[in-house]
């Protein structure tokens, strides 16, 4: 295949067709001259492994296509990973042996907050580049210039949902129920509030659950008394399902507002429950519905190496390696500074759009706003705050 520049490849929407150099995690496995090592963090087992795997499956997909175009500096990547399970201890762990036995010169991860935010600060420490795919708290950048992320960070889907709710949907007042144990739900929720404060939208309730609940029908009692115009569930898709399905239940008619972990809702609902969602909108990181040839190949080709459909998570993977490789590339070396001054300058088209970094190394793009037709999402428009 001919040789072709990273920045041109999401542009030539290539199919998967390569091999990795190397993968997996093999002890002592240090690689040769010809290979560019980068380390990955994901948990692959455990309570979030779907995201984990996600990411994982959609960064070797990219590597693969990196690889199968000549490399990066005339070197071919080598993606060296190990499963952190979801856990702050593992995560650090896996981490020393990325750095001190597989000697990587970047890291693509980690994927969820708690872990990820114990890696970076390991990382900054070290001077390590870094890029998390879905570590959406705030905080995880702000302990080196040498961290950045491919995701919203949680105050800015709070606040885009907040300016929609009243600006696009006219709504006056407002609701929220959240996951009182979990980092990125309350950050959403208390983002979203402020927001809301500084808009005129009024919050009626603000009620918390503890995690793992299935039950919340003591909150949406409460909720449907104040009679609110949205309801904010800044939570993850598998809660979302069991909270519309009993506010329905309860008889709520306020229209249900979340975030990108909504990603996932549309394939825990079938034709007898597809209507609890029917009046609902979310900020989603891309739009599978695209026509963006790149966005529709890496789909059809993630479906067919792993027999399931890709999520916002493998998107997000797939576009922190692309954006990795071509700082790597531009930087002319494996440098830790000269990568990092690279990163900081990306202008990358991917699967999600154009991404650049703000200077706390959070990404600028549009959210695309999402809502449902029955069984399948619907791209409503992009939106971001004036």
């Amino acid at each position: 295949m001919k040789k072709m520049r990273l920045g041109a490849l999401l542009m030539a929407g290539v199919l998967l067709t390569a091999s990795l150099a190397g993968c997996g995690n093999k002890d002592g496995d240090k690689g040769t001259g010809d290979e560019i090592i980068i380390g990955g963090l994901a948990p692959l087992t455990g309570g979030v492994a779907q995201y984990g795997v996600a990411v994982n499956n959609a960064v070797q997909l990219a590597v693969k296509d990196i690889n199968a175009n000549g490399g990066i500096l005339g070197k071919q990547i080598k993606y060296v990973y190990y499963d952190e399970k979801g856990d702050a201890t593992e995560a650090t762990n896996a981490y020393t042996r990325l750095v001190d036995q597989d000697k990587i010169v970047a890291l693509i991860g980690d994927v969820t907050s708690v872990p990820c935010e114990a890696v970076a600060q390991l990382a900054a420490r070290d001077n390590l580049p870094m890029i998390t795919p879905s570590g959406t708290t705030e905080s995880i950048t702000t302990y080196g210039e040498n961290v950045f992320r491919a995701c919203f960070i949680d105050p800015y889907q709070g606040q885009l949902m907040a300016d929609y709710a009243f600006k696009k949907l006219g709504a006056k007042t407002a609701a929220i129920l959240y996951d009182t144990g979990d980092s990125y739900s309350s950050g959403i929720a208390d983002a979203f509030e402020a927001k809301a404060k500084e808009l005129g939208l009024t919050i009626t309730n603000k009620e918390g659950y503890a995690n793992g609940s299935t039950d919340f029908n003591a909150q949406l009692t409460k909720i449907k008394e104040s009679n609110p115009d949205v309801l904010l569930l800044p939570v993850y898709y598998n809660d979302v399902v069991l909270i519309a399905k009993q506010a329905k239940d309860q008889g709520l008619t306020c229209t249900l507002l979340g975030g990108d972990g909504w990603d996932g809702v549309a394939a825990q609902l079938d034709e007898a429950n597809a209507d609890v969602v029917a009046n609902a909108y979310f900020c989603s990181q891309y739009s599978a519905s695209s026509t963006d040839e790149a966005l529709q190949n890496f789909l059809k080709t993630y479906k067919e190496t792993y027999n399931e459909e890709p999520s916002m998570f493998a998107v997000l993977g797939y576009d922190s390696m692309m954006i990795m490789a071509e700082a790597i590339e531009k930087a002319g070396s494996t440098d830790s500074d000269a990568i990092i001054a690279a990163l900081k300058e990306t202008n990358h088209k991917g699967l999600t759009g154009t991404t650049s970094f703000d200077d706390k190394r959070n990404p600028v793009r549009e959210a695309i706003i999402t809502s449902f037709e029955g069984l399948n999402y619907k791209v409503v428009e992009s939106y971001s705050m004036s």
